[in-house]
């Protein structure tokens, strides 16, 4: 490999000079689409241009000294931007969040139904702060950082306002009656008398069905925000969850990861908090593909069909809402 590094050297400044050459190196070549054994200096360019389309000056020698060259088309290298950076555009894929929380993950440039205007979307606990729309978490209008608070963000990284989300609804949680506070505070205070190291919490129960943790929020500018999934592309419509089908996702944390969908019409208990809890109804149950901070992340197949929007997980399975479901709650389209 050593004569080849110098056969190289020798070389490189006038191979790089070639139109369409981005770049090369030292490899193997590859033989009838299959990687041979046969030492070869890689010459990576933009794209494949036949000989005859090319000037006599550009054409790449079949040798270099005794060494052959093989060619590998790898488009245009850019800087792959940070996730977690500050952009403007913004896209899908990137850090996004509520003032309040942390941070999340930008899921998609979607449009309202009605009056086709561009909207952010990602999870009701990303951009609305897992509110019920009742407990003061958030309110209509708040600004949106990207990126994230976690990430950075402050005031001066607003990029949308909160337009609408559907409410998270809690199965267990603590209780907003007066009357059943002031009877917690009234035995509270008895126990404290006889069992001073005991305290009595009460726990609201509720029967309500979550289908969605989903919301939108307005840009600012519809300048600030683009629609292409860092990393994946573009969205070309919906798909239904098929079980056993690939998937994958663009998110904040762990970028463009895979998966395989392992269950659908899934009945779910989600932890939101070590207080609260909500069931979640017609569910997609995917392999773990997911880490905090990329919720909100849609999921799409392997035709870029969006499937879903990620919400939750663990170490051994992610949980996604059906993109059906997404978009009849929020009056959206992609």
């Amino acid at each position: 490999m050593q004569q080849l590094q110098r056969i190289l050297r020798q070389h490189e400044k006038k191979i790089l000079s070639l139109e369409n050459v981005v770049g090369l190196g030292l490899g193997y070549k590859t033989i009838r689409g299959r990687t041979s054994n046969k030492p070869a200096i890689i010459v990576l360019v933009k794209e494949k241009i036949p000989c005859e389309k090319l000037s006599k000056n550009n054409i790449i020698p079949k040798t270099l000294g005794d060494t052959p060259t093989d060619v590998i088309e790898v488009g245009e290298i850019r800087l792959l931007a940070a996730r977690v950076e500050k952009a403007r555009p913004a896209k899908p894929g990137m850090s996004i969040g509520h003032y309040k929380i942390t941070a999340g993950t930008f899921g998609a440039l979607v449009e309202d139904q009605k009056t086709g205007k561009p909207l952010i979307l990602s999870n009701n606990h990303v951009l609305a702060n897992a509110t019920d729309g009742t407990d003061g978490k958030s309110a209509i209008g708040d600004a949106v950082l990207q990126p994230g608070a976690y990430d950075g963000g402050t005031s001066s990284d607003v990029i949308a306002y909160l337009e609408r989300f559907v409410p998270i609804l809690k199965s267990t949680g603590a209780s907003h009656c007066a009357i059943a506070n002031g009877f917690e505070k009234l035995i509270n205070s008895i126990l404290k008398i006889v069992k001073p190291d005991y305290q009595i919490n009460f726990i609201k129960r509720t029967s309500s069905k979550n289908m969605v943790d989903a919301a939108v929020a307005s840009p600012i500018k519809a300048e600030y925000v683009a629609s292409e999934i860092v990393g994946l592309g573009e969205i070309a419509g919906i798909e239904e969850p098929k079980i056993g089908a690939a998937v994958q996702k663009s998110g904040r944390t762990t970028g463009v990861t895979t998966g395989q969908i392992k269950a659908i019409n899934v009945v779910i208990k989600v932890i939101l908090s070590p207080k609260e809890e909500a069931v979640f109804y017609e569910q997609i149950l995917a392999s773990s593909m997911a880490k905090p901070g990329d919720s909100g992340s849609i999921v799409v197949n392997d035709e870029m069909k969006a499937i879903g929007l990620l919400f939750a997980g663990s170490n051994q399975a992610t949980l996604i809402n059906p993109i059906t479901n997404v978009l009849k709650l929020l009056q959206i389209k992609l």
